[in-house]
């Protein structure tokens, strides 16, 4: 039987671990979060940002609808993998993915624009020799759009980026985003670069409305 001694010590230990395994908690970041829908799979793994959920086909009429929070105005990137690369179907060779996301801005800062871009190799602009674009060919306005941002600027030389203006998303706040995704190549693997941009001089994070000091 043991006795008070062991008993106490036996405590003390357990006590010990606990706190180490609480430390290490509190020091490794959440996992990356891989998810799947129609032939792609979706990833957080770069990390900066939250995927929270995925659903649909990718289709036009049932696009991809990725819901993401981002904690700060800095790019994040999104990695797309595609899980039919090499099989022999017509929507490996096609490649067209519609996407809608459904990014919130979980920081304290107002988001004046919205920048996204693709990428074949991480870190390089997608050229024009890669096939990869937002639709740069036949292209037409429900391919690329925003609830929060009026205009879109899409530049496809030479990377393949679309900024979004004349809006804003205000902490909280969701933005939606519509984009179409062609790649005619077709790669195993890209990446979907994600930039919001602040305004030249932010409101203050506290404090009256205007309409409060009428």
């Amino acid at each position: 039987m043991p006795n008070a001694l062991t008993l106490f010590c036996h405590k003390l230990s357990l006590a010990s671990l606990t706190f180490v395994a609480g430390a290490v908690a509190a020091l490794v970041p959440c996992a990356a979060v891989e998810l799947f829908a129609g032939s792609y799979s979706f990833s957080d793994e770069l990390g900066g940002f939250r995927l929270v959920s995925v659903t649909g086909t990718g289709t036009p009429d049932d696009p991809i609808v990725l819901v993401e929070e981002i904690d700060e105005a800095a790019p994040v990137t999104l990695v797309i993998r595609n899980r039919d690369y090499g099989m022999p179907t017509l929507q490996a060779v096609q490649s067209q993915l519609s996407l809608v996301k459904r990014v919130t801005n979980r920081s304290v800062r107002v988001w004046a624009a919205f920048e996204i871009e693709l990428q074949e190799l991480l870190g390089r602009p997608s050229v024009y020799s890669d096939g990869l674009s937002f639709k740069q060919f036949a292209a037409m306005a429900p391919d690329v759009a925003s609830d929060s941002f009026a205009d879109n600027d899409r530049q496809f030389e030479p990377y393949d980026r679309v900024e979004f203006l004349n809006g804003h998303v205000d902490p909280e706040a969701t933005a939606v985003f519509r984009i179409t995704i062609t790649d005619p190549t077709p790669t195993p693997e890209f990446y979907l670069v994600q930039d919001p941009k602040l305004l030249a001089a932010e409101l203050p994070n506290v404090g009256p409305s205007f309409a409060a000091l009428e």
